[in-house]
């Protein structure tokens, strides 16, 4: 009855939503070319006077941009890769093997979606440090710093996800069983199956994941920031451009910060670009599951 009344009013609620969303991106792209004194100043100006690239240039050299980007890199790389071939092959094996205690293991599985990652971060930064063999530390984990001096610390906590294996298991679960069956009895094992058949068409929902994970792992902070307090050297982008507030002259803070912003969201913009139709896809196939 709304709708027919008043037809324009689901345009209304997208435009409203879509200019909520963009207008704080477009600031943040304005400030980072303000020069000093222009950004928190009343009145309030969206455009710059003119468009300064120094502070781009003073991001760079106040970051180590080269070393903050391998790290951020390395560790959503290997986040990614692990969450995409764990979620997979457990999505595969909860959604069509039959062997006891599945359901049981899909419950733990959901429960561990209850918990938020941080109240973990504690136990697991006690883990790296007692590592055995790693760090200078011993066969008993004891003596060194184990693996929180190593770029992997950076990933270890994240490379499973109960999200990844629940969003993976629901939609295999639409895969035709007697395909699966038909390629068994070819001969196919269960690696093939996985692999020949069943990632093929579940390749929407594998980019969806891929891309969550991805800005996830790439905006991690208080992790990020845990592990780099006992090794500086893994310091990622986030933790770096939030210690940029402590390095350069207040008067030029905002807006220096505002282009290490952009520079740190500029490779998550380009890959969901590059994958947009497949994140669409997926997202739409996800919600019809």
């Amino acid at each position: 009855m709304i709708r027919r009344r008043f037809p324009w009013l689901p345009y209304l609620v997208v435009v409203t939503g879509a200019v909520l969303t963009v207008v704080p991106f477009l600031d943040m792209v304005m400030t980072s070319f303000k020069g000093p004194g222009e950004a928190g100043t009343l009145p309030y100006r969206f455009l710059p006077e003119a468009f300064d690239l120094s502070n781009y240039r003073a991001a760079v050299d106040q970051l180590d941009l080269p070393v903050l980007f391998r790290n951020s890199v390395v560790a959503t790389a290997l986040i990614t890769g692990s969450v995409l071939l764990t979620s997979s092959l457990a999505g595969y094996a909860l959604a069509k093997l039959r062997f006891p205690g599945r359901n049981f293991i899909f419950r733990l599985v959901l429960s561990t979606m209850m918990f938020p990652p941080f109240l973990f971060f504690i136990p697991h930064f006690l883990i790296l440090v007692h590592w055995p063999l790693a760090g200078g530390n011993d066969l008993f984990g004891r003596g060194g710093a184990g693996l929180t001096v190593s770029i992997a610390a950076l990933a270890m906590p994240f490379l499973v996800n109960g999200f990844g294996i629940f969003l993976t298991r629901q939609f295999m679960l639409s895969v035709p069983d007697e395909v699966l069956e038909a390629a068994r009895i070819d001969g196919a094992g269960e690696f093939t199956v996985w692999w020949r058949i069943v990632v093929p068409q579940t390749k929407p929902v594998v980019v969806t994941l891929g891309l969550l994970t991805f800005v996830d792992a790439w905006n991690e902070y208080i992790w990020a920031l845990l592990v780099s307090t006992a090794n500086p050297d893994v310091m990622t982008l986030p933790v770096g451009i939030q210690l940029l507030q402590d390095h350069v002259d207040p008067t030029r803070t905002m807006p220096i910060v505002m282009a290490g912003l952009v520079l740190s969201v500029l490779p998550v913009l380009i890959l969901f670009l590059l994958l947009q139709k497949h994140y669409i896809r997926g997202v739409m196939l996800s919600g019809l599951k």
